[in-house]
């Protein structure tokens, strides 16, 4: 990784821990596109969202896998997402601390209500909530899953609770 910048970037984490704001500062100062992962799972319309079947979802994350250049980021450790952990160059775990990302989902909440923050989806207090119950899972079912699955990538891992680090360890600064 050292003198090395990487050009395949997967970003992992639960809600809140900051994962779309890294995508999109790494994505601006490398020149690389970076895709959300809910946007891979879902169609995005005026009308509403509209989840795509396996295979859509499967044939649109490798088509992206399969460019040369991509940052893809999202909460997603299941089967489906294997090969962006297996061809990236660099995988990011933002590891932010559990209150930390609880503020945030707050914070994200009152900002999209308020319109101050766009948001992919209508910010309603069932969304809400849930994202206090997914921030919950991730710390209990999803970190320990995504490191037994893909531990073995330890080579390319790069495990941080702050974003400044990876700046300092990519020599970004």
């Amino acid at each position: 990784m050292k003198n090395k910048i990487p050009k395949r970037i997967h970003i992992i984490g639960s809600v809140g821990s900051g994962k779309t704001t890294l995508a999109k500062e790494l994505s601006f100062i490398l020149n690389v596109p970076f895709y959300e992962l809910d946007n891979v799972v879902w169609i995005r319309g005026k009308s509403g969202d509209v989840r795509r079947t396996d295979k859509e979802r499967e044939d649109y994350l490798n088509s992206i896998i399969n460019s040369k250049t991509w940052i893809i980021e999202g909460i997603h450790n299941e089967d489906w997402v294997a090969n962006s952990f297996r061809y990236a160059d660099l995988i990011i775990f933002l590891d932010t601390k559990y209150p930390i990302r609880t503020y945030r989902i707050i914070k994200r909440f009152v900002f999209q209500k308020l319109r101050f923050e766009d948001s992919n989806y209508k910010p309603t207090f069932k969304i809400f909530f849930k994202m206090f119950k997914w921030n919950r899972y991730f710390e209990e079912v999803g970190k320990p899953n995504f490191f037994n699955k893909f531990g073995k990538y330890s080579d390319k891992l790069l495990v941080i609770t702050d974003k400044k680090q990876v700046c300092e360890k990519l020599y970004l600064k």
